[in-house]
């Protein structure tokens, strides 16, 4: 499989060493001083362009990995608010093929499944309230984290008595209070918690490096070669 990388820096030289690694070649590497290269023929060839910037920069790559028809599968987390619609539309519409999450391990897909399933027993026991957690290393642009967003989004959909999460550690009784610590080069720590009178129930995914990310994000590119429109771990994970 030949991959184009967009962006390169921590994420995508450690994507870049997984995919060599599992037999693919990079055949061209777009950062923030090389734009021009998104024209060129080495990008146009590309099976799967993978995408690891910021949330300001993602749905203008999008956007120009697109007009060479080059499929893109992306961790890039913020710019959902605004460019959502679009996206989806261009999917389901026009043929183009995003594989998007906002966290490509592993471990938080299986943590996501247990997540999806707490939720829908404590639907059932309005003693127990909830709030969650999010720990990330001092570099991280946005927060909460776009994981976090997805687990309390699942929350809330099945979860009849939280219409909404907010940022901080206290919320109304309708909300879900989500606080987001920053510190050190932590790779990600998140936390659910259901507490009651009686006793409380917290689930954790702590990653121990970023490789279980790029491993993620390079089987999802092996999954989109062959797959089209708007895609996501649940399509990857069967779970």
């Amino acid at each position: 499989m030949k991959i184009a990388l967009i962006g390169y820096g921590r994420m995508g030289r450690l994507i870049e060493k997984t995919a060599v690694a599992r037999g693919h070649e990079i055949v061209c590497k777009i950062d923030i001083d090389n734009q021009e290269d998104f024209d060129s023929k080495e990008f146009a060839s590309a099976d799967v362009a993978i995408e690891f910037t910021s949330p300001s920069a993602a749905y203008g790559n999008y956007l120009r990995a697109f007009e060479h028809n080059v499929k893109v599968v992306s961790g890039s987390t913020g710019w959902m608010k605004d460019h959502k619609e679009s996206v989806e539309r261009m999917c389901s519409e026009e043929g183009k093929t995003l594989f998007w999450s906002s966290n490509f391990s592993l471990g938080v897909a299986i943590f996501s499944a247990i997540n999806n399933h707490l939720a829908e027993i404590m639907n059932q026991y309005e003693q127990y309230d909830v709030k969650m957690s999010e720990t990330h290393h001092i570099h991280k642009l946005d927060a909460p984290s776009g994981t976090a967003i997805t687990l309390a989004e699942n929350i809330l959909a099945r979860l009849d008595r939280k219409d909404e999460w907010v940022k901080g550690t206290e919320g109304k009784i309708n909300e879900i209070p989500v606080e987001s610590i920053r510190e050190g080069e932590v790779s990600g720590i998140h936390s659910v918690t259901y507490e009651s009178d009686a006793d409380k129930i917290t689930i954790t995914h702590e990653a121990k490096s970023r490789a279980g990310f790029a491993l993620g994000a390079v089987m999802a590119a092996e999954y989109t070669v062959n797959h089209s429109g708007l895609l996501t771990m649940s399509d990857l994970f069967k779970f």
